[in-house]
């Protein structure tokens, strides 16, 4: 149990410290990216304003008003100085032509004015994959991206011609993709780390828990031992007294009562010592073979006693282990390992809980199953027993809470109970706990299927042989 919480509490500290590094990379990735593309945008601009300010501007034919850009003379010098930095450059006639490139073939996308920049995307056949052989593969030849400024150049009114600048996209995906790889790294690695030290912290966090609990249960363990002792005593001075036979009546009824409390208190106590010992593993029950074919005709016997009392159909069926068991194992297929007194009290309570909750005249069956390791995919064989009733059922919201000590289904349903089944409940609530403490010492499973007003199944699972 307390492993279980521990785990529970370091998954939690694991999992919110993830989401918190998730976050923070995100926000670092977002940031750093967007400051790369807010860097290259930078530079496009500039280098804009640079080649605006270095155009060569003359009169067409000596007239003052219609100027013209000369396109030789302006662009003569800038090819070398934006080779370096990735950059290129294109020179449009007011009616979109173009008409100078740094690039060895157009990319032909269409001119318009975008002076903020943007990212296009165009078939690589640039210059960009011969300048940049770590991206060559996934440039030439391919979809390439890139981040463009266009700025319209004007003078007054009269439009001289656009100017694009264009920069490859691989400059900010290149760090982007680094960047990451360097954050998923250090993620990752913090995660294992918090992980680590959640496992730690919430060991320390539950060892006061956990010696408390281990109090608790020792002092439960001491206190139902020693109540054993004065309850046996009195339950003996009462059967004393009952055997005068000059008791007056009064008298006789009143120690037929406390008999009656004293029996259900030495009950409870049993009970509570069983599940204190459980719990400590100081239990010292010896396992050996157990036929359960012969143990459930014997506790099914036992029990059909009351059946017949409230007209109850009780019944065993054996289910034939499949032909393919081996011979030798075939007499003793169901035989299991575990402790016959037990298992007694494990299908008792079952079926005494069945017998209590079921009408007149309905019907409880026990069925015994061999189930072989490739049906469950286990590595050992196994043997299921189902304990099924057309009783009043139970309902959903109780259903997760069933095998918890000392609690009571609705009281609602007890009354429906003493209507319907003539019968009184009179336990503590920790019938089914102990069956569930017995299942779980035996390395098995028990689970419980109803519905509200059909009936109740409970289905325990027990392997043949236990591990070490």
């Amino acid at each position: 149990m307390f492993q279980a919480t521990r785990r529970r509490l370091a998954l939690w500290y694991t999992v919110v410290t993830a989401v918190l590094l998730l976050l923070f990379a995100t926000g670092v990735y977002v940031y750093v990216r967007s400051t790369l593309v807010e860097r290259i945008d930078d530079t496009l601009n500039h280098v804009v304003e640079v080649v605006e300010r270095s155009l060569v501007i003359e009169p067409v034919n000596l007239q003052i008003d219609q100027l013209r850009v000369n396109v030789e003379a302006s662009f003569r010098n800038n090819a070398d100085t934006t080779e370096d930095d990735h950059i290129d450059l294109e020179w449009f006639s007011p009616t979109g032509e173009l008409l100078w490139s740094t690039l060895s073939e157009p990319l032909n996308i269409p001119i318009h004015n975008h002076p903020n920049g943007e990212t296009v995307r165009v078939v690589g056949m640039g210059r960009w994959g011969d300048s940049n052989p770590h991206s060559a593969a996934s440039i030439q030849d391919s979809a390439l991206l890139l981040r463009q400024v266009t700025q319209r150049v004007q003078r007054g009114r009269q439009v001289l011609g656009y100017l694009r600048v264009s920069h490859p996209w691989f400059e900010v995906t290149k760090p982007s993709r680094q960047l990451i790889f360097d954050l998923a790294l250090g993620t990752g690695l913090m995660v294992i780390s918090v992980a680590a030290t959640g496992w730690f912290l919430s060991g320390k966090a539950m060892e006061p828990v956990g010696e408390s609990y281990q109090r608790l249960k020792q002092f439960t363990a001491d206190a139902s031992h020693e109540l054993r002792s004065p309850i046996a005593l009195i339950q003996t001075n009462v059967q004393v007294a009952l055997a005068d036979l000059e008791l007056a009546e009064d008298y006789r009824q009143q120690l037929k009562l406390v008999e009656r409390l004293t029996q259900r208190l030495g009950k409870l106590v049993n009970d509570l010592l069983f599940l204190a010992r459980q719990d400590s593993g100081i239990s010292k029950e010896v396992f050996s073979p157990c036929p359960l074919d012969a143990l459930l005709m014997e506790v099914v016997e036992e029990q059909k006693l009351l059946a017949t009392e409230k007209e109850i159909s009780l019944t065993l069926n054996l289910v034939d282990p499949p032909l393919e068991l081996d011979p030798e194992l075939l007499e003793n297929s169901f035989t299991l390992i575990g402790n016959w007194d037990q298992l007694v009290r494990l299908f008792t309570n079952l079926i005494g809980n069945a017998l209590q909750y079921t009408p007149v005249n309905g019907k409880v069956t026990v069925e015994l199953t061999r189930l072989d390791s490739i049906a469950l995919r286990y590595t050992n064989s196994y043997l299921q027993i189902k304990v099924s009733d057309t009783g009043v059922g139970i309902p959903p919201e109780s259903l997760p809470h069933l095998f918890d000590r000392f609690y009571r289904v609705d009281p609602a349903r007890t009354h429906q109970i003493a209507k319907t089944a003539t019968a009184t409940t009179t336990g503590s609530g920790l019938g089914l706990a102990i069956a569930q403490a017995i299942v779980e010492h035996h390395q098995g499973q028990i689970q419980v299927d109803s519905i509200l007003g059909k009936g109740t199944t409970f289905i325990v699972t027990l392997p043949i042989s236990l591990e070490n």
